[in-house]
């Protein structure tokens, strides 16, 4: 992996990056006022479940996609892809968290100006912009490849999970990396079957969590938005 690549990846999948992946749980936090999250333990079997069951068998293999579509300069299908992806989003607070994130990344690709005008004009409108998609966007106007680009977007995605708990559960921040250590062959493994599975293969099943999704929606005292 080139340099450039590298630096530019560590940017664009770092927490610091200004879309607003911080102020969002999808629906943990709603998992913990039901107790389901409790504890190190819990917590980790609740990312380790929500990874294998939710982001590999839909997220994950609709980036890997979008990546290489955006590569292949193929606007039908991102076009398609996007359109899938944001049908998927079966939940009001879901969908408006991938587009919040979508539209807040394909502003700040636009407004760095790292994307040609062939790349820039594949994105859809800004309202139905998910952030898989501005995501490959931006991957492949900085020539990220695609395999270190797919484990970053889980990387970042179990970080922010653990950083949920430990704010809301709380968990020490020391035991917050050793969580976050142990998810590492969990990721690899999420990476390689991402990369593999068909189209056929594909879902996007997971009633527990759209419910607690809804639930969070007029959850009382809540901290965060999804």
């Amino acid at each position: 992996m080139q340099a450039a690549a590298l630096l530019s990846l560590l940017q664009f999948a770092s927490p610091a990056l200004p879309i607003g992946a911080y102020s969002y749980s999808q629906g943990l936090e709603a998992a913990m006022e039901a107790g389901l999250v409790h504890d190190a333990a819990t917590a980790r079997a609740w990312i380790a479940c929500q990874l294998h069951d939710v982001v590999v068998q839909w997220d994950a293999p609709v980036c890997w996609r979008l990546m290489h579509a955006f590569e292949r300069r193929d606007s039908g299908a991102v076009a398609a892809w996007s359109e899938r992806y944001l049908a998927s989003r079966d939940t009001a607070e879901l969908r408006a968290e991938s587009l919040q994130m979508g539209y807040s990344l394909a502003r700040l690709v636009a407004e760095l100006g790292i994307a040609d005008d062939a790349i820039a004009a594949m994105l859809p409108p800004d309202a139905a912009t998910t952030l898989p998609v501005a995501y490959a966007c931006a991957v492949a106007a900085l020539a990220i490849p695609p395999e270190e680009a797919l484990l970053a977007m889980l990387f970042a995605w179990a970080e922010n999970q653990v950083l949920v708990c430990v704010k809301s559960i709380p968990l020490g921040q020391v035991a917050g990396q050793r969580l976050l250590l142990s998810l590492r062959g969990d990721i690899e493994a999420a990476a390689r079957y991402a990369q593999q599975v068909d189209d056929g293969g594909m879902g996007n099943w997971a009633p527990a969590l759209s419910l607690l999704s809804m639930r969070h929606e007029t959850q009382f005292g809540r901290l965060y938005r999804s």
